[in-house]
């Protein structure tokens, strides 16, 4: 009866439907869990490296197995959703990651930490583009849209500074381990939520799987993200990174060529030929970039320099969450329904460059109520004006067959953008930490405080950069973004209702 419902009448079913908005909680709590994994271990991973004997050199790989294998894997598990049914899809991603969490949690090696770590990206590749493509079919009311998309960004946006403070008070009051196993009881609430509240989207009976472009596409990103990432330890000179941005591009290009020529593209290429949507795209990857640096540097620079345990290092990031939140649910989802996306897009992204300015003046004695706070506020309420109207304007007017993988370009975009973004941003630190230390280090009595100031140089030095990419983010979004509002868009437009046409 609900399939009748919805793929029938569409817009009507969802608007009717009283569980939507309960459907929506338990779409956000998958949410959240996937993108707050990714920084969720940060905090812990000091103790992690002592409990299991990691090396310096190794430890990055609790945090790139889960990045890497989330965003190669991304467009794969669109396409799954697409083919296999939404809801089915969801519940085998929850499961599967729940799993991978246990497995993660109860590691007594460094090796079996890492596998863990990347079989969580794997299920998260399945399971966050197939919330993001339910959201889009539940919600086809236009006003209703603004309002779950405006919940959804702010989810997406926070989730990651959400992960600093929960990593933080597992880590301080229990164990590293937690940090891990707190996903199974979330993941076991959201299967029985997902099973009684969604309805199913059939899949596509008979199509099948792109394989050559799944080798190529998830190949291609694969490389590329790898070489950013060994890029911080190598060097960006070094014969493997740059034999892997080769390879990585050239399989790129390889994988644009073949969906082309492909029966049944992994990613149908209008999807990045519109205009808006690639404008989208290309937004989100570059806001994450200097979202992800300002994790990485600040974490660091409250812990290391300042002092702060992990609980308080984890506070230090609520209210960056608290203005996402602000920006997402009570100005963005407000006012998209009577402005065109960009004009919350573009001076969203400049609000967040401008918090990051502010963050270039840190010291190391820097006082956070006065130095910190405020550009955490600027940042928080730019990424959230900025969120909900790329995840609104990229997925609007897609056909439900080619949800599921609009909705991993999104998702891609946004891992991808923040495992470049920690790597490059993370190589121009330590570069910069290394010339003034070089450069300064007169007297070795003086050595702490010439490190410390070096280690802070280095930060605001990435910082500045960081903050050069949020404005080319809204350069970005002003020039290729040019929706209107939906308020001025016909009804029919809607994405539920055309593709039953």
């Amino acid at each position: 009866m609900s399939g009748t419902r919805t793929n029938r009448t569409g817009e009507p079913a969802a608007q009717h439907d009283p569980r939507r908005w309960w459907g929506l909680v338990i779409i956000g709590l998958a949410q959240l869990m996937v993108v707050l994994d990714a920084t969720i271990v940060s905090i812990a991973l000091p103790s992690a490296q002592a409990d299991l004997g990691m090396s310096n050199g190794n430890r990055q790989w609790v945090i790139t197995a889960y990045t890497l294998a989330f965003g190669g894997l991304l467009l794969l598990g669109g396409r799954i959703a697409d083919l296999v049914g939404r809801r089915r899809t969801f519940v085998i991603g929850l499961i599967g990651f729940a799993g991978a969490s246990a497995l993660g949690g109860a590691a007594v090696s460094s090796g079996m930490l890492f596998g863990a770590r990347a079989l969580q990206g794997v299920f998260a590749a399945v399971l966050a583009p197939s919330a993001l493509s339910l959201l889009t079919t539940t919600f086809t009311d236009p006003r209703e849209r603004g309002k779950a998309f405006g919940i959804y960004g702010a989810i997406a946006g926070s989730g990651s500074a959400i992960g600093f403070i929960v990593g933080g008070v597992l880590t301080e009051y229990l164990d590293w381990r937690w940090c891990l196993y707190v996903n199974v009881p979330i993941a076991v609430v959201a299967v029985f939520g997902a099973l009684s509240l969604l309805h199913e989207q059939p899949g596509q009976p008979g199509a099948r799987l792109d394989i050559p472009g799944a080798i190529l596409g998830c190949g291609g990103l694969v490389a590329v993200v790898y070489g950013f990432s060994e890029a911080e330890s190598r060097g960006w000179t070094d014969s493997l990174v740059l034999g892997l941005f080769a390879g990585g591009v050239a399989l790129l290009a390889a994988f644009v060529w073949w969906q082309t020529r492909a029966p049944r593209p992994l990613l149908p290429l209008h999807i990045i030929k519109d205009r808006n949507r690639a404008g989208c795209f290309l937004t989100m990857t570059l806001a994450t970039i200097g979202l992800f640096g300002l994790f990485l540097f600040l974490t660091y620079y409250l812990q290391v320099i300042l002092g702060y345990s992990p609980v308080k290092t984890g506070l230090g990031f609520l209210p960056l969450t608290v203005a996402i939140i602000i920006g997402s649910t009570q100005i963005s989802a407000r006012l998209l329904q009577h402005v065109a996306p960009r004009a919350l897009m573009v001076p969203g992204m400049l609000l967040a460059a401008g918090g990051m300015l502010l963050l270039t003046r840190i010291t190391v004695h820097s006082d956070y109520a006065s130095e910190i706070l405020p550009a955490l506020t600027l940042m928080g309420l730019g990424m959230g004006l900025t969120f909900m109207p790329v995840f609104a304007t990229a997925t609007a007017g897609v056909a439900p067959q080619d949800s599921g993988v609009t909705s991993a370009t999104v998702n891609t975009s946004q891992q991808v953008g923040g495992s470049i973004g920690t790597a490059l941003l993370n190589t121009i630190a330590t570069t910069s930490t290394t010339a003034y230390i070089t450069a300064h280090l007169l007297n070795p009595a003086d050595r702490a405080r010439v490190v410390a100031e070096g280690t802070v140089h280095g930060y605001t030095t990435a910082i500045w950069w960081a903050a050069g990419v949020m404005v080319l983010a809204g350069l970005v979004a002003g020039l290729m973004v040019t929706a209107k509002a939906p308020k001025y868009e016909s009804r029919t437009s809607s994405p539920v209702p055309e593709s039953v046409r």
